[in-house]
């Protein structure tokens, strides 16, 4: 699985992400910064990555729309409060346990669905 993460997600998320073994870039590492959540969405779906954000609002309604016109994406990860923008390393070991558990269940992720990221202890808090 690759992971895209919106620009309101550190670029460090990203990089730590990396170090721990997932293939994850950041909207900062590539240039896309201040593009609107459909542009960010379809770079994500035309490059096959999930979709990694806080923004839960705004990807839901999309997911949505793209359900709507047949257009499919990889999913979306929402990640909640309980994991502090101020804490990179959190995110990307929620990112690095959340694809563990995927591995475990394949089939259980893909277009048109999206889902929390938790920290540890399944908190969610958002």
């Amino acid at each position: 699985m690759r992971y895209f993460l919106d620009e309101d997600l550190s670029d460090v998320a990203a990089q730590i992400a990396r170090n721990l073994g997932l293939d994850a870039c950041s909207v900062h590492e590539v240039n896309r910064r201040e593009l609107d959540d459909f542009e960010q969405l379809d770079y994500a779906a035309s490059h096959q990555m999930i979709m990694v954000t806080r923004n839960r609002d705004d990807y839901q309604a999309l997911t949505r729309e793209y359900y709507a016109s047949g257009k499919a994406h990889c999913g979306v990860l929402i990640v909640p409060r309980g994991l502090p923008n101020n804490r990179p390393d959190r995110i990307a070991h929620a990112l690095k346990r959340w694809a563990e558990e995927k591995e475990e269940a394949p089939g259980s992720f893909g277009p048109y669905i999206w889902e929390f990221l938790s920290a540890p202890g399944g908190l969610l808090s958002d």
